[in-house]
């Protein structure tokens, strides 16, 4: 049966555009399993593309105009505009990362001489953390491989997507989440080496056990939260290090190395961030292993001790995420939780018995409402498949 968001974007289509759509295409939010704030620190993630994501129905012009159409901002369309001005335009809103992700392909040297039409939706909440914003760096990737016929493989549609968020938009992230999107499989995690970009797809058997992803509700956005601070106190911390070490990114410390040399950073902010990077990256090493052995229980209590040094020696939790990762904690039937994602608001994951959910999201709901302030809201994430098309 025809998905229902695709049987939405072919109204839509015709109803704004009057005319045949081309091609269909999908591609996903994700989630961070564990290994969070170390992908610029040259450190091993361990992410997965999960089930929810953007969709797109698109269709090539015969002239430069570019017509765009989001289901989820009506209001901003459709917004017109010309091939021939790709240049970053704050009023053009999510537009932006279309015009960044064409721009860059034709930089590095792909034929795209005339425009296209097209209508979106993504159905993943949007600055929850998820990426919604890779998401759609890799859908209009995908898609205009297909509808110009383009000779580029996925890595560079990945670096493409992170190159928008660096240089077009000006978000100092790593390449973890266009990756992770951009490379997921059904029910496998990523493996990712941030440094090498060397990577292992491993299976993702949660048993009995699903992902319960928590949105605290608190909207962050990437740019305006604490990251690029973070991103900055570690390299200087690097910098440090690198005056008696030689090493290239925190990520090649062993903890023994870091507890050996820590005395060189002299400063205990930096030194607490450049210990988060560290032993996060020890922890993800550890989190394939047990997974790999099925060792459900030490999976969760690794995601505990990721949030815990989340919370402490980087300072990016805030007190929604706290809250509702501290009841999650409590509950009976929860594996383990910790933040996910930039931090300062946004997203948590647990891990949580299948048969147990309802309960468990009433109860945390209860809790987080009384503390908070309002509500937080709910999803169970299953590990999907990456960028594709459709059609």
């Amino acid at each position: 049966m025809e998905n229902e968001t695709i049987k939405l974007l072919k109204q839509k289509y015709e109803e704004k555009f009057d005319s045949k759509y081309e091609g269909i295409y999908y591609s996903p939010g994700r989630i961070n399993l564990i290994g969070e704030h170390i992908d610029y620190s040259g450190g091993n993630v361990f992410p997965a593309a999960i089930t929810k994501g953007t969709y797109a129905i698109a269709r090539k012009r015969e002239d430069t105009k570019i017509r765009c159409y989001s289901l989820n901002f009506p209001e901003f369309g459709p917004l017109e505009l010309s091939l021939n001005d790709l240049e970053y335009n704050k009023t053009d809103n999510w537009v932006n990362y279309v015009k960044g992700v064409i721009k860059y392909f034709i930089e590095v040297g792909h034929k795209i001489d005339t425009g296209f039409d097209i209508v979106i939706y993504g159905d993943i909440p949007n600055g929850a953390g998820l990426s919604s914003s890779a998401s759609l760096e890799l859908l209009i990737g995908v898609m205009l491989k297909d509808l110009y016929d383009l000779d580029i493989d996925r890595l560079d549609i990945i670096k493409i997507g992170q190159k928008v968020e660096n240089e077009y938009l000006g978000v100092n992230s790593g390449i973890m989440d266009q990756f992770a999107v951009g490379k997921g499989e059904k029910d496998k995690a990523i493996y990712l080496d941030t440094h090498t970009l060397d990577y292992k797809l491993v299976p993702a058997d949660f048993k009995n056990n699903v992902i319960l992803i928590m949105n605290t509700n608190k909207r962050r956005e990437l740019a305006d939260s604490k990251y690029n601070q973070r991103r900055a106190e570690c390299e200087e911390a690097l910098k440090l290090l690198q005056q008696e070490i030689n090493i290239e990114s925190l990520g090649e410390l062993s903890a023994k190395q870091f507890e050996k040399y820590k005395y060189f950073i002299n400063d205990e902010t930096l030194t607490k961030r450049a210990k988060h990077a560290v032993y996060e990256n020890v922890r993800v090493k550890k989190a394939v292993e047990v997974l790999k052995d099925n060792d459900l229980k030490s999976f969760g209590k690794l995601l505990n001790e990721s949030h815990i040094s989340l919370k402490d020696d980087y300072d990016i939790t805030g007190i929604e995420l706290d809250t509702i990762v501290d009841l999650s904690w409590k509950q009976k039937g929860v594996l383990g939780a910790r933040m996910t994602g930039a931090g300062m608001g946004g997203c948590a994951i647990a891990l949580v018995d299948r048969t147990e959910v309802d309960r468990i999201i009433e109860n945390i709901q209860k809790g987080y409402t009384k503390k908070i302030g309002y509500e937080a809201s709910f999803y169970i994430a299953e590990i999907g498949d990456g960028a594709k098309v459709l059609k």
